[in-house]
């Protein structure tokens, strides 16, 4: 099945390569940057999980997001500006899934600016959009 929009331009294509699944797996990127083990969430392996690769690219994704929206509004993000990614794997009869929330820290800006931040940077950010319908989300201004 490919999904893909032939008419948009693609700015940037990462490639990985993957063997062994979250349990005892490996994934490398083309470029030679990434190169993890991956291990089973909750269990004493070595290496990362899914989900916790999904919370760091996101929680970037959207922070790079939060500058844009700044930006246009003419503000300088604080250097401590944060974001706590929490990502759930969860299970129940019909199988598994997702739920997330990231938890935004703007200190010195007013709190109305930071969420009119966080909310033009939720409808900026690609992950943002991508789950959008998909994956219980709560984006929390702390």
């Amino acid at each position: 099945m490919d999904t893909t929009t032939p008419t948009k331009k693609v700015l940037y294509t990462a490639q990985t390569h993957t063997t062994g699944g979250r349990a005892h797996g490996v994934s490398r990127s083309s470029d030679g940057h990434l190169d993890i083990k991956l291990s089973t969430p909750g269990t004493d392996g070595t290496g990362t999980n899914p989900e916790q690769l999904f919370a760091a690219g996101w929680s970037a994704c959207f922070e790079g997001a939060l500058d844009i929206a700044a930006r246009k509004k003419r503000i300088a993000l604080p250097a401590d500006t944060a974001i706590d990614a929490e990502v759930d794997l969860c299970s129940d009869k019909t199988g598994y899934s997702l739920q997330a929330r990231l938890n935004v820290s703007i200190p010195g800006i007013d709190r109305a600016i930071a969420q009119q931040l966080v909310e033009e940077a939720y409808q900026t950010c690609p992950y943002s959009k991508a789950i959008a319908g998909n994956v219980p989300v709560a984006y929390n201004l702390v």
